[in-house]
């Protein structure tokens, strides 16, 4: 898992970017009563149809990752057949395997509006590693990262349905050349070899993550393309990662140019606490820095972990991750059985209100959604924080 950078701060606030991106809060009723909630069978880590496949040794190029990675591809193809599915791969030598090339797998899943063309959509990144450690023999790594994996793949399912109603209105109405913020899509990373084999360097670690971010650098779009190149399509990247134990381990803000969903996805958690849909213990809170001011500092690379590559080539990063990490960490401990499950279910309610405000699903959940699509003074810009 990640290391802390003690070389100090990095001097400066990262410039906001010009784009502005309506977000549009759930209502109460629709969080009460129409958002699928998470289902405890789901996250039993013996038989749970999610988290079980993925509490096993998983390190790169070994048959658990292969078999994880295979989880993954089920789970797409069988509960959301609409995404579409790709892998990018690479290799690359580690301190502990001498000349021979490990290879790294990146799983992409990405739904985008039905009518858009390549290059015009900017979308919601939902990112978890999915890799364990190569040591300790046995590892499982549950908090890191199997079950914040598993919280998104809950999420993604739970807001499909709404999704392929808001898109289906919105060719109904007409409007798909009229309304930008429509062209939206999402996508899922289950990025390969974050740990590091030997120990934690520049070369050691987020192997598929550099890889990654390096290639989309260059997968030019074509000319007339809203969106230069794949990586400049991400509008935001929702780093997960140490999630899911009962400990009270709070999350700061690390980016300023993100501070405003950090604010959206604390408000949600509010939310959720008030109406009583939390299960895990309601005197932690997990997002507190929703009042941290601009002038502020803003650690933005304190925390080394997958979304350096991409932060560092401009990419807008969410990154949920504490600043003290859990007691298990990089421990044997680090099992499912070790894992609160009230608070992974919660972790992943929490996520899915934030991808389902994020692309303004409001009024598609349920049979009675809306048919018309409403913008109304909830609906906010992150260019007014």
């Amino acid at each position: 898992m990640c290391r802390w950078l003690f070389n100090g701060l990095v001097a400066g606030l990262v410039f906001l970017s010009l784009h502005v991106f309506a977000y549009t809060p759930l209502s109460d009723d629709t969080l009460l009563y129409l958002l699928p909630q998470p289902e405890p069978a789901d996250f039993d880590i013996h038989t749970g149809a999610l988290l079980a496949p993925i509490l096993i040794p998983r390190v790169p190029g070994t048959p658990g990752s292969q078999i994880v990675r295979q989880h993954f591809v089920d789970f797409f193809h069988r509960s959301l057949p609409s995404w579409s599915l790709t892998f990018q791969n690479s290799t690359s030598k580690t301190p502990t395997h001498g000349n021979t090339e490990v290879p790294f797998v990146n799983l992409v899943a990405t739904r985008d509006p039905p009518w858009i063309q390549a290059g015009n959509v900017g979308r919601l990144t939902l990112v978890a590693h999915y890799d364990s450690k190569y040591k300790p023999d046995g590892f499982i790594g549950a908090t890191d990262s199997a079950a914040p994996c598993a919280m998104i793949m809950h999420a993604m399912k739970a807001i499909d349905a709404a999704l392929t109603k808001k898109w289906e209105t919105v060719q109904a109405q007409g409007d798909i050349e009229l309304d930008f913020d429509e062209y939206k899509g999402i996508q899922v990373l289950f990025l390969d070899g974050e740990e590091a084999f030997h120990s934690w360097t520049a070369t050691d670690s987020i192997y598929g993550a550099r890889s990654l971010a390096e290639e989309w650098e260059h997968t030019i779009n074509p000319a007339t393309s809203i969106y230069k190149n794949r990586l400049d399509s991400i509008e935001l990247f929702v780093l997960l990662d140490l999630l899911g134990t009962s400990e009270d381990l709070p999350i700061p803000s690390w980016q300023h140019s993100s501070h405003w969903s950090y604010v959206k996805m604390a408000e949600a958690e509010g939310r959720l606490r008030k109406l009583g849909l939390f299960k895990s213990n309601p005197s932690h809170t997990w997002l507190p820095d929703k009042d941290k001011k601009e002038s502020d500092v803003f650690s933005s690379y304190v925390m080394q972990d997958d979304h350096l590559p991409f932060i560092a080539r401009g990419v807008h990063v969410l990154h949920l991750i504490p600043a003290r990490f859990p007691s298990v960490w990089h421990t044997m401990n680090d099992d499912g059985e070790h894992l609160d499950i009230p608070t992974v279910q919660d972790w992943a309610l929490l996520t899915t209100v934030f991808a389902a405000e994020y692309l303004e699903l409001e009024g598609f959940f349920g049979s009675s959604a809306n048919k018309n699509i409403k913008r109304d003074a909830a609906v906010i810009s992150k260019t007014e924080l």
